[in-house]
């Protein structure tokens, strides 16, 4: 059973909703902003209107496949944690998209959600929102760009790792953050390769 609930948890993540619906607006979201093609791409293409719609699927297809297998199929303990990753995977290597999906942060709050009754996914929307003020603080209110965003959601995801540590979280919780956190990475290295070279570059002209 839990690799029948895997398979489906990686199907259900793998709708790439923000895409489908992108299409039918007539928009590419390959070819917008990074050519990611998920909820934010379709917000910059489509208006705040189908962006929200994708915003709200993408939470879906991971808050309600955790909540399907939690109360109707009973899985519990370890055999969650394939469960729980399955979707945040199905997004991010969809192959709808031939393996190409979008960087999983609307799915990962959904299965976040399902998996603690939104408390996890609450602290990491508590975590980001105070990260993003404080950002916007030092750049006087300027438009973040692309790059500073992704760094911050891998911050975020780091942070969030402190926050289930205090928490004592069941160890269970604790290997879907590692595998979770590790795919937000993946997905945003080259927002991080940009911040390695940047604190390099930095270094290099700081004078001895």
């Amino acid at each position: 059973m839990i690799i029948v609930w895997t398979i489906c948890a990686f199907v259900s993540g793998a709708l790439m909703f923000s895409y489908w619906l992108g299409r039918l607006a007539r928009k590419n979201l390959k070819t917008v902003g990074d050519g990611n093609p998920g909820a934010l791409n379709l917000w910059k293409a489509a208006g705040y209107r189908l962006g929200v719609a994708g915003v709200l699927l993408d939470f879906i297809k991971g808050y309600l496949i955790i909540l399907l297998a939690v109360e109707v199929g009973g899985m519990s303990g370890y055999g969650l944690i394939p469960i729980a990753l399955a979707p945040i995977f199905g997004h991010a290597f969809s192959p709808f998209l031939r393996g190409k999906g979008g960087k999983a942060i609307a799915v990962t709050f959904g299965v976040w959600s399902g998996l603690t009754q939104f408390e996890v996914s609450l602290a990491l929307a508590v975590i980001l929102a105070v990260m993003l003020g404080g950002m916007k603080i030092i750049n006087k209110w300027k438009p973040i760009s692309s790059e500073a965003d992704g760094q911050q959601v891998v911050m975020g995801m780091l942070l969030l790792g402190v926050y289930l540590y205090v928490r004592d979280a069941a160890a269970m919780l604790l290997w879907i953050w590692v595998g979770n956190t590790l795919l937000i990475m993946f997905k945003h290295r080259k927002e991080i390769a940009a911040l390695l070279l940047k604190k390099k570059k930095e270094k290099e002209g700081s004078p001895l």
